[in-house]
C-alpha cells in the first residue's frame, strides 16, 4: 500500500523515499482504523502533512490520496464480489438480515464507485454536481475543481503509473489472501484458496463499514462464513482476534507517530502566528 502511494506521487514529480512516507502512512492508517466515521479526516490530515513536511501543494497531495483511495476501494470491491459469488455458489444465501446488510452495502459501494469511474472517463465534473447541494457563494470550489482535473488527468494520461499502482493494489490483495489462508492453517483447519477468498471478501466488507476496527461486525460475519464453510465458529473468533491483534500493533505505532506529527505541526502553526503578530 505504501509503495503504491509512492508510485502515484512519483508520477506527479515528487520522489519521496519510502522510509519518509512510512510514518505518515502508519499515522493515517491508525486514524482510519480507529475513527472511520470521520469523513475525509484521514485524507485532510495526509494532505496537510504532505504540504507542511514535504512542500507538496495541497492540490497535488489530495490528488495522490484520492487516486490511491479509488484504486484501493476498486481492488477491495472486486475481491468482495468474487468472494461473495463463490460463497453463494458453494453455500447458498445467507440469513435474511445479514443478506440485507451485505447486499445493501455492496450495492451502495459498487454504485458509487461505478458512478465515480463513469464520471472520470467521461471527464464530467462531480464537484459541480455537489456544488448544487451547497451554498457555492460562500465556498470556493476553484481548488476542488483543479484537484478533480488532476485526478482525471492521472486516469486518462498517466497510464504507466496507473498500471503500476493497479498491480500493487492487487499484489497487496494477494498477500492478504495468503495471510488469511496461512492463519487458518495455523489454527488447525484445512481450507482451499477459493473458500479463503470468500473469507477475505467478508474481511474487506467488514472494514468498509465505518465502525472502529470493524468491532463486532467482523466477528458476526466471519462466524457465519466459517460455520457455513465447516470451519467452526470458534475458529472464526480466534481468526478475528489474531488479525485484530496484529493490526493493533501497527495502529499503536501509527498513533504515536500521529501524536508526534500533530504536535510538530501545531508548534509550527503557532510559531507562524506569533511571527505574523510580531511583524504587525
Amino acid at each position: 500500500g505504501l509503495w503504491k502511494w509512492q508510485v502515484i506521487l512519483n508520477s506527479q514529480g515528487y520522489n519521496i523515499p519510502l522510509r519518509k512516507l512510512a510514518g505518515l502512512y502508519l499515522a493515517s492508517f491508525s486514524l482510519i482504523y480507529l475513527f472511520p466515521m470521520m469523513l475525509l479526516g484521514e485524507e485532510i490530515f495526509k494532505g496537510y502533512v504532505l504540504k507542511e513536511k514535504f512542500s507538496i501543494p495541497w492540490k497535488n497531495g489530495i490528488t495522490s490520496i484520492f487516486v490511491d483511495k479509488i484504486l484501493e476501494i476498486t481492488s477491495f470491491l472486486i475481491v468482495i464480489f468474487a468472494g461473495f459469488i463463490f460463497f453463494l455458489l458453494e453455500i447458498g444465501l445467507p440469513p435474511k438480515n445479514l443478506g440485507i446488510i451485505l447486499g445493501g452495502g455492496l450495492f451502495l459501494s459498487t454504485a458509487l464507485t461505478g458512478f465515480l469511474y463513469f464520471k472520470i472517463f467521461k471527464k464530467e465534473s462531480i464537484v459541480k454536481i455537489l456544488a448544487k447541494f451547497f451554498n457555492h457563494r460562500r465556498l470556493s470550489y476553484a481548488e476542488l475543481l483543479e484537484t478533480e482535473k488532476e485526478i482525471f488527468f492521472f486516469f486518462k494520461f498517466r497510464r504507466r503509473a496507473l498500471s503500476q499502482a493497479l498491480f500493487l493494489s492487487f499484489l497487496r490483495v494477494i498477500v492478504t489472501w495468503l495471510r488469511c489462508w496461512l492463519l487458518i492453517l495455523f489454527l488447525g483447519k484445512t481450507i482451499g484458496f477459493l473458500p479463503t477468498l470468500s473469507i477475505l471478501g467478508f474481511y474487506y466488507f467488514a472494514f468498509m463499514v465505518p465502525i472502529p476496527a470493524a468491532l463486532g461486525l467482523h466477528e458476526v460475519i466471519q462466524t457465519f462464513s466459517f460455520t457455513a464453510l465447516g470451519l467452526g465458529g470458534g475458529t472464526a473468533t480466534a481468526f478475528t482476534v489474531i488479525l485484530r491483534g496484529a493490526e493493533l500493533i501497527f495502529v499503536f505505532i501509527g498513533l504515536a507517530i500521529f501524536l508526534k506529527l500533530g504536535m510538530g505541526l501545531l508548534q509550527n502553526f503557532f510559531s507562524r502566528k506569533i511571527e505574523n503578530l510580531a511583524g504587525k
